[in-house]
């Protein structure tokens, strides 16, 4: 079974933590758009693309029996290294002595025996531009602070996927998107040019794991309905969503299956790897 998620950080390295228990053949891609805190302090200073949500997804997928996570994780405590985490360091290195972001993604995956392949989601490092009520807002770290966002894309457009990442889309059985903020983590990955098409073409199924709570104030007012719409207007196809079963377990979407299930975290507020892989091994089973 070939799985591709997609998506950005902490949510999709929960999806990458379920599907590696179910025995798949896993393809992350990622966004490489994310400007904040230690990436954000890296993007500006290398003048390279945003790592952190890279180096969750790799974490999520390393070898276990290796304490690659304890260490990629590892923040930084002064202001010497700048709060810096040690992973986000290490693919900053990798990039500047590799000849493509590809290929620096690709040789730390390998070094850290992760449990499938983690690519970019661009060839090259991109901005988040949003489209919203109050007029045009630039960076992922801003938007996550706007309000009534209508549409994104990344900056500059002639960016593009890359064909790694478009060949995977095309061979998998599945793409799972999300979870995550809807519009600077899971589209934040979609829009690069080529990957919702991508989507459309392949014979996959599309599942979408909705998020346990909204998130303001960037999803402020979106309900399940709402923020499927907001992918459709994005050119994203979606065949199943799953939802925990406390959050709009009646909402319907016509033409898409929804799938609720008790998938959330002791907290509440993410979801459980655990439970993911359960709901997410019964909807590959049928």
């Amino acid at each position: 079974m070939k799985v591709v998620a997609i998506g950005g950080g902490h949510g999709t390295a929960v999806t990458l933590r379920a599907l590696r228990s179910l025995n798949c053949d896993i393809t992350a891609i990622v966004s490489v758009a994310d400007d904040g805190g230690s990436t954000g302090v890296l993007r500006d200073a290398l003048n390279i693309a945003g790592v952190g949500d890279i180096r969750k997804c790799l974490v999520a997928l390393a070898a276990a029996e290796k304490p690659w996570e304890r260490f990629f994780e590892f923040r930084f405590g002064d202001d010497t290294a700048q709060h810096h985490a040690l992973g986000n360091l290490f693919l900053a290195a990798a990039i500047d002595s590799q000849p493509s972001l590809e290929n620096a993604v690709v040789e730390v995956g390998r070094l850290l025996d992760i449990c499938g392949q983690v690519l970019p989601a661009s060839k090259e490092g991109v901005s988040l531009e949003a489209e919203t009520e109050a007029g045009f807002v630039r960076g992922q770290a801003a938007i996550t602070k706007s309000t009534g966002v209508r549409k994104i894309r990344t900056v500059p457009v002639g960016v593009s996927a890359t064909d790694a990442g478009l060949d995977a889309i095309q061979l998998a059985d599945f793409v799972v998107l999300g979870p995550g903020s809807l519009f600077t983590s899971v589209l934040a990955a979609c829009v690069v040019p080529g990957l919702s098409e991508a989507i459309a073409q392949s014979p996959a199924k599309c599942v979408w794991i909705a998020n346990l709570q909204g998130l303001d104030p960037e999803s402020r007012g979106l309900g399940l309905i709402e923020q499927y719409a907001a992918l459709v207007l994005h050119g994203i196809r979606v065949d199943s969503v799953i939802v925990h079963n406390a959050n709009e377990g009646g909402s319907e979407i016509p033409g898409v299956g929804l799938i609720s299930a008790d998938v959330a975290g002791i907290n509440a507020k993410v979801h459980d790897p655990v439970k993911l892989a359960h709901v997410l091994r019964q909807l590959m089973a049928n």
